[in-house]
């Protein structure tokens, strides 16, 4: 029925005595239906004012905080042929124990007393250098004799001088007397003969007076020529003085020479003495690498060259070994959108493999399973996958790591950034958006208190 009419019988219609009408109405079970999804409604839009945490999900795996502490290979210091193993593959040794023997294959290191001899070549090269340094000492000695010598010699020659300046004065005083008893005997003789002439003196008075004018003349000549002897004594005296002086700088040279080449042997044989000290050093040293000893306390993993009578190169891995002592951390690779948001100090929550655990990444707290960390370091480098790598280690507040954890092991790690409403993230995840960049409590109290100190830029 339409019930278009303004009068209706519809009063008047029994609608329980037909049934149709009893199946046409709503059932019980409809209307409870309706509030049950009403309900979930409002339990959704409720849903949406949930505080969620944001985060940075990323794959990593176990490592440690120091290097040291990480797996590493002990390579052979030297080239060398492997004659015994003191240890195996999973036992535990200590900080100096013996790992393996190894033994020389280069021929100039064959010699087993090679250091002794080494050494003796350095005693005999000090032996060289004492006497080189005694024969620099007696040329030393012997340029100060000559230079002694030669202030003699000069000094004995100028007395020559002086004494041959002195005679010269007094034959010069004598030739003088010569000139003068000569010129006196001329006048007598000249005055005999005058006198003879005129008859008033004898013949033998005149000869005499002749004679002693030959005298006085040979006395003359006598005189003239020791003059000329004191005089080339004094020349002669004047030029040893001179060449004396000649004669001993080249004597002095020659031993000034002789000295610096010994000095140069000295130094030449102090660098071969350094260097043959140096070789004895090495040698010793070399030594000591034909047993490679632990790093440190460490567990033996994997022998690399296992034979008795191989041969291994200078660098050439050993074993490998894995520290017994180390403090393990997680390194996760992280998006460069997202590195600005990480920080050091920040909470990181793990899943390790292995250890099961319930995740629910919005809401830490109810999440079971997880194991805290912190950023202690972030790379400024971009590693090979586009991606930056941070290290966290183990948060000493939160449940300790498990014991059996090791270095290798994956981990999942979700760091935990800014709390928002739900219906935030999801509309944040469906556009795109990157998480809302956020600071602690701490940083945010640090830098209001840089502001306040800040002084107040004056307006002009």
């Amino acid at each position: 029925m339409l019930n278009i009419s303004e009068n209706t019988i519809t009063h008047n219609v029994r609608t329980e005595r037909y049934k149709s009408f009893g199946k046409m109405s709503l059932a019980g079970s409809h209307q409870l239906f309706t509030r049950w999804l009403l309900l979930a409604l409002g339990l959704f839009i409720l849903f949406l004012f949930l505080p969620w945490t944001q985060n940075i999900q990323s794959n990593g795996a176990v490592t440690t905080i120091k290097p040291e502490q990480r797996p590493q290979f002990i390579p052979s210091a030297i080239a060398g042929r492997i004659e015994k193993w003191y240890v195996q593959e999973g036992q535990l040794v200590r900080k100096g124990d013996t790992i393996v023997h190894i033994s020389e294959i280069k021929a100039e290191y064959f010699d087993p007393l090679l250091v002794e001899r080494t050494e003796q070549q350095v005693d005999a090269k000090e032996g060289a250098i004492r006497a080189y340094s005694d024969k620099a000492g007696a040329l030393e000695s012997q340029i100060a004799a000559m230079r002694s010598e030669l202030d003699f010699k000069q000094q004995q020659l100028r007395n020559k001088i002086q004494q041959a300046q002195f005679k010269i004065a007094a034959d010069s005083a004598d030739f003088l007397q010569a000139m003068l008893q000569d010129s006196v005997a001329r006048i007598q003789y000249q005055r005999s003969q005058n006198l003879f002439d005129q008859g008033l003196e004898p013949r033998s008075k005149v000869e005499d007076r002749r004679v002693k004018l030959q005298e006085t003349a040979a006395k003359v000549v006598s005189a003239r020529n020791k003059l000329d002897v004191s005089r080339n004594e004094l020349g002669i005296a004047r030029l040893d003085l001179s060449t004396v002086q000649y004669e001993y700088n080249q004597k002095i040279a020659k031993a000034e020479s002789e000295r610096f080449s010994t000095l140069s042997s000295i130094y030449d044989a102090e660098a071969g003495v350094n260097k043959l000290r140096i070789e004895s050093a090495n040698y010793r040293q070399r030594s000591t690498f034909y047993y490679i000893l632990a790093p440190q306390d460490c567990y033996i993993t994997k022998t690399m060259t296992p034979g008795i009578g191989e041969t291994v190169k200078e660098g050439d891995a050993i074993v490998s070994i894995v520290p017994a002592d180390y403090q393990l951390a997680v390194e996760l690779y992280i998006n460069p959108m997202d590195l600005p948001l990480v920080h050091s100090g920040q909470e990181v929550r793990f899943i390790f493999d292995g250890w099961p655990a319930f995740i629910f990444s919005g809401w830490p707290g109810q999440s079971f399973g997880t194991f805290s960390g912190k950023v202690i370091a972030i790379d400024n480098m971009i590693s090979d996958n586009g991606k930056y790598r941070i290290l966290v280690g183990a948060d000493n507040g939160y449940k300790p790591w498990p014991r059996e954890l090791r270095p290798g092991s994956g981990a999942q790690g979700i760091a935990l950034l800014n709390n928002v409403p739900l219906w935030y993230e999801i509309w944040r995840q469906f556009n795109g958006f990157p998480p809302d960049f956020y600071k602690n409590g701490k940083e945010k109290a640090e830098e209001d208190k840089v502001k306040r100190k800040a002084p107040a830029k004056s307006l002009k």
